[in-house]
This record gives structure tokens, C-alpha cells and sequence, in this order.
């Protein structure tokens, strides 16, 4: 009798499986149709809105059955109300505590999930586990100003063709990407999406992208095209490959890691049909790494700073006198997404193809069409979502090739103001030995389209931009005593100056200017901004690091002399800032009478 019962426990279990294994295998159709009907029937809206109702009813029906057989009684005799409240009591250990994927996601996961979830994390720096499991075609906000939609576009704009560049992307990020391309961009618009593979090593984006690839064909014959790399060649040439592909009178060249929002191509066309000159960037929206919600961004133009780091930027003050957030504005630079006349960006050189794999090429793209007869321009009812990564796993140190590529664009478009770069990496001015490669066809570009100078760019382009007309020195700090400790700015926030050994990164970062300004821990780059200015409080021994408004309006003494070699002292106070053994045995800074202390900075501009 045991032995029958039990059999026939195994009996009723087996078949609960596979009863289930069925019917997530009929889900999984479902979906797969349901996806064929928005695609094959989009033009046709009231027949597939009403299929597409029947078959989330009867997936909800589905979603009950299950739910019912995992909460079954399996010959225990519990109700099934007495095993929900079970379920719900227990708790999941967090097996990543410290990841930044589960500090706000994730708590319903159980620990093979996690797992599961925190690798693909590692691999793609976004949330790829909860991608795979979000509708390709899933809805997200319209971010857009109001006045946007009451804007009416010309009829015959020019058509598109959109690049996807990528390497090793989650296969589910491109396939939303492609969706969403198609969905929300007029098929009479739309001329082709190129794919650029930058030589990715993810199986998934081989066989099982080709086949959604032919999926797509069914309906769209030859409107996704496929470009690969035999070797990793950076962004800068896999955009150069897309744009070499595309057939369209204008080109989009975004990344694959976007979905794009309704009416997005329209506002870009209308303003390139006006002027072929203008490259135009959409207004992005921020896509939450861990989540992958939609955080909306507000409209601002691109800059950089002088390290060539992109950043957001505000728009000129006429923008803002228009008191209408809809209207395109201009803008110093451009981040990596760009939208251009196809054949006006080969008259102007496209990009410059000896950059190296990251970092520069947007910034060189937007100073070269500035300086050669173009503009740029953000156009905020353009919008797209961008998923901002938590990290790139495909180079975990941006600060490799950024500083290579960003000396290269210094060497060929910006002057006498090239220097900036080299100080902005604390690099020395002469030899600092990095190879930036050829530019000699760069600067016969330049010849060619009769550019003007980089000044005239800081002028009437980018006058936020800081010239530090008057720097003329800067690196770490030294004082011939102790030679292996260098000054610091010390704890932030706090006004106090430390000695700390040599590592000479930018905590330890000093600049002396003619004025007799110290700064100590970096320098701005951009003149809205203001930097820390070593001070003598005229009280205490003790010297302050203070912004050099802050300084002056406390009435703290900010100005010194000093020449490479020797003594730093203040000009109002007559003191010197000295270093002197405490009663921990430790070197510290000091401000006192000078003892003849000298002081050496790491890289000197001109003599001083």
C-alpha cells in the first residue's frame, strides 16, 4: 500500500511537471505571436489592437494556471491559501549585498537568479537578466515638451538610415533597439538599420540575431543590413562602417544600448532638410542600469572640459530668452549619438579614423564642424533612451585611450591652446611620450576646407571655456626636505591641506599662476566655475584650501611668490609655507618665518 501511494505521488508530480513544461511552452508561443502580430499588422490598427487584447487574455488565463499548479496540494492535504502564506514568509539570502545591481532591484529573486542576474551584470554593465525578461516592444514614457506635439513636420523629408554600433551587447538590448527603430519611425522615412559589430564574441549575436534578423525580413525585406569586424576597431571606425553602409539621405549613428521615443526622427530631419550643414543630436533620456526604467533628462547642449571628458552643458542665454524648451539650440559639441546629412559628413572628413577604440571623437567632430562651415545643434523634442552602464566591461580604464586620442585632436584643430590637454592630464609639454599616431592627413583636411582657428572657436563658440592664459606651471607639488610626500588637498569637504606620499594624481594636483594664485587638488576648466585657492588666514600655523571667492570675501591671503627651486611665500602675510616634524613623527604643513625651505613643482610652462 505505501509503496502504491508513493508511486502514485511520483505519478501525480511527473505529470504536474510536464504539464507545466507545456504550458510555459505555449506561453512562449503566445509571445513569439503576439510579437509577428504587432509587427506584420502595424498598419492595421484596430484589427491588432483587438488581437493583441485576445491574446493577453488568454496569456493572463495561462498565468493563473500555473500559478494555481505551483500552489496545488501535492497529496500534503495544505489548501492552497496555507501555501501562498508560506511562500510569502520566506526570505531569499542576498548573495550580493555590496553589488550596485541589487541596491535598489532584485529583492524577489531567488539565489539561482541572483546569480544569474549579477553575471550577466558583470559581463554587459546593465541589468541584461531583466532585459531578456521586458517585452521588446514595451511602452516607455513621452518625455517631450507639450509644444512638441502640436509641431507639424514637411511631408517630404529627407529618408534615414540608422546605425547600431555595438560589441558583445545583450542580444535582448539590440532587438529592443531594432524594434523600437521600426515602430516609431515612419516606414516611408525609414531606408535602412545598420548593424556594426565591432567584433563581438557573444554567440547570441550570430546565429540567433540572423534569425531575428529574417523575422524582420518577412515583412521588411533587406531593411536590416549587417557590417562585422574581423578585429576590434573602436567606436570612431564602427562608425565610419555604418556610415560607408548606409544608402539614406541622412545618416543616425546611435548606440545599440537605446531605445528611441515616438515622433523621433521628424524634428532631426526637418532641421537637416533646412540646413545641411547642421549636425543634430536628439535630447537623451536616462535608462536605469539596474531597473532599466526611464529617468527623464532635461534639455542642454554638449560641451567638454579641457581633458576632453564630454559633459552636459547649458544652452547660450539666447536660448533661454525663448522662453520655449522645444526649440533646437546650439551647442559647443556633441555626444557619441550624431545625425548628419550623409553626403555633407563625407565632404567633411566623417571622423577621424586613427582614433583608438574610446573617447574624442565626438568632441574632435564638433570642434572640426564648427571651424569649417557647419553648426551643431539639440533638438529636444528628439528624444531617445540611452542606458547609462554602470561600468564598460570592454575597457574597465576609459583614461587609456581618451588621453591618447584626446592629444591627438589637440595637435591637429587646437593652436596655441593644445597645451590645455597635455595640462589637463598632467602631462609634461614636451616629450610625453605617447605615439597619437599620423595626423598629417587630419591636418591637410583642415588646409583643404579652409578651417578657421581654434580661437575664434573659444570665442564665439565656447566662451566658457577658461584660456588659463596666465598658468605657468603645474603638477605635484615637492619641498626639497622631504622629497617622497607632496602636497594635497586633504579630506573633502574641508579647508585643510595635507602632506601625503607622492601618488600624483589629481588630489595632488597644484597650478601657479602669474596673479600668485596657488590651487591645489585640480583646475576648472570652465569659467562659471571656481577652484581652490591655497590661503594664509593671517592666524594659526595652519594653512586653508578655500574657493578663491570664498577666500577673498573672508579676507584670507591668497596671493604668492615663488620661483621654481625655492621658498613659497605669501605676499601680504610674509610668511612661508614650510613642512616641520609633529609630535606623531609625521611631516605637516606649516605656515611660519621662512627658513629657507625650497619648493619644486612638476612641470613648468615657462620660467617664472
Amino acid at each position: 500500500m505505501m509503496r502504491a501511494s508513493w508511486f502514485r505521488g511520483v505519478a501525480v508530480v511527473v505529470a504536474a511537471i510536464m504539464a507545466l513544461s507545456y504550458i510555459m511552452s505555449i506561453k512562449r508561443e503566445v509571445r513569439l505571436y503576439r510579437e509577428s502580430l504587432h509587427l506584420a499588422h502595424q498598419n492595421d490598427t484596430a484589427w491588432s489592437q483587438e488581437a493583441l487584447r485576445r491574446l493577453e487574455r488568454m496569456e493572463s488565463h495561462i498565468d493563473k494556471l500555473v500559478k494555481s499548479m505551483k500552489t496545488a496540494d501535492h497529496g500534503q492535504g495544505q489548501p492552497e491559501r496555507d501555501t501562498e502564506v508560506k511562500m510569502e514568509k520566506k526570505v531569499v539570502k542576498k548573495l550580493y549585498p555590496n553589488s550596485a545591481l541589487f541596491r535598489n532591484w532584485g529583492d524577489h529573486l531567488s539565489e539561482e537568479e541572483q546569480k544569474e542576474a549579477e553575471a550577466m551584470f558583470q559581463q554587459y554593465g546593465y541589468n541584461a537578466f531583466l532585459s531578456d525578461r521586458l517585452p521588446l516592444n514595451r511602452e516607455i514614457p513621452d518625455t517631450r515638451d507639450k509644444r512638441c506635439l502640436e509641431r507639424k513636420y514637411p511631408e517630404d523629408l529627407p529618408t534615414i538610415s540608422v546605425v547600431l554600433i555595438y560589441l558583445d551587447e545583450a542580444l535582448s538590448v539590440i532587438k529592443r533597439a531594432i524594434r523600437s527603430i521600426i515602430d516609431k519611425t515612419p516606414a516611408h522615412l525609414l531606408k535602412d538599420i545598420i548593424l556594426v559589430d565591432d567584433n563581438s564574441s557573444n554567440e547570441d549575436l550570430k546565429d540567433k540575431l540572423d534569425s531575428y534578423i529574417s523575422f524582420i525580413h518577412e515583412e521588411r525585406p533587406g531593411l536590416v543590413k549587417r557590417v562585422r569586424h574581423r578585429e576590434q576597431m573602436g567606436l570612431t571606425q564602427a562608425r565610419i562602417s555604418g556610415w560607408e553602409a548606409a544608402t539614406g539621405d541622412v545618416v543616425a549613428i546611435l548606440d545599440a544600448h537605446i531605445e528611441v521615443h515616438v515622433q523621433w526622427a521628424e524634428p532631426l530631419l526637418a532641421q537637416i532638410k533646412a540646413d545641411r550643414t547642421v549636425v543634430v543630436s536628439p535630447m537623451f533620456d536616462k535608462v536605469n542600469f539596474d531597473d532599466l526604467t526611464v529617468t527623464q533628462y532635461f534639455s542642454s547642449a554638449h560641451g567638454f572640459d579641457w581633458g576632453l571628458w564630454c559633459l552636459y552643458e547649458g544652452f547660450r542665454p539666447e536660448w533661454y530668452e525663448l522662453n520655449d524648451e522645444s526649440q533646437p539650440g546650439k551647442s559647443p559639441s556633441i555626444m557619441g549619438i550624431l545625425v548628419v546629412d550623409r553626403l555633407f559628413f563625407g565632404e567633411i572628413g566623417t571622423l577621424d579614423g586613427g582614433m583608438k577604440i574610446y573617447g574624442g571623437e565626438n568632441v574632435e567632430l564638433g570642434i572640426r564642424v564648427w571651424l569649417c562651415g557647419g553648426s551643431i545643434e539639440i533638438v529636444p523634442c528628439s528624444r531617445i533612451a540611452h542606458i547609462e552602464r554602470s561600468h564598460k566591461p570592454y575597457l574597465p580604464d576609459l583614461s587609456i585611450t581618451m588621453k591618447r586620442n584626446a592629444l591627438r585632436v589637440a595637435e591637429v584643430w587646437m593652436d596655441e591652446y593644445k597645451h590645455h590637454v597635455n595640462i589637463a592630464w598632467n602631462l609634461p609639454i614636451k616629450d610625453h611620450g605617447i605615439d597619437i599616431g599620423d595626423v598629417s592627413k587630419r591636418k591637410k583636411l583642415r588646409e583643404r576646407l579652409k578651417c578657421k582657428p581654434f580661437k575664434w572657436y573659444l570665442d564665439n563658440v565656447y566662451p566658457l571655456l577658461d584660456p588659463w592664459d596666465n598658468l605657468v606651471a603645474y603638477g605635484a607639488l615637492i619641498n626639497d626636505l622631504k622629497k617622497d610626500v607632496c602636497i594635497d588637498q586633504g579630506p573633502v569637504p574641508g579647508n585643510t591641506p595635507i602632506l601625503y606620499g607622492c601618488h600624483f594624481y589629481s588630489p595632488q594636483s597644484c597650478y601657479y599662476r602669474t596673479n600668485g594664485q596657488i590651487y591645489i587638488g585640480g583646475i576648472k576648466s570652465h569659467k562659471y566655475n571656481d577652484n581652490r585657492c591655497l590661503v594664509d588666514p593671517g592666524t594659526g600655523s595652519t594653512p586653508g584650501l578655500y574657493e578663491c571667492k570664498e577666500a577673498k570675501k573672508k579676507g584670507f591671503h591668497m596671493h604668492w611668490d615663488f620661483k621654481q627651486g625655492q621658498a613659497i611665500k605669501n605676499r601680504d602675510t610674509q610668511r612661508c609655507l614650510e613642512i616641520a616634524k609633529g609630535e606623531d613623527a609625521y611631516y605637516h604643513l606649516i605656515l611660519q618665518g621662512c627658513s629657507g625651505q625650497s619648493w619644486r613643482i612638476q612641470q613648468v610652462i615657462k620660467d617664472f
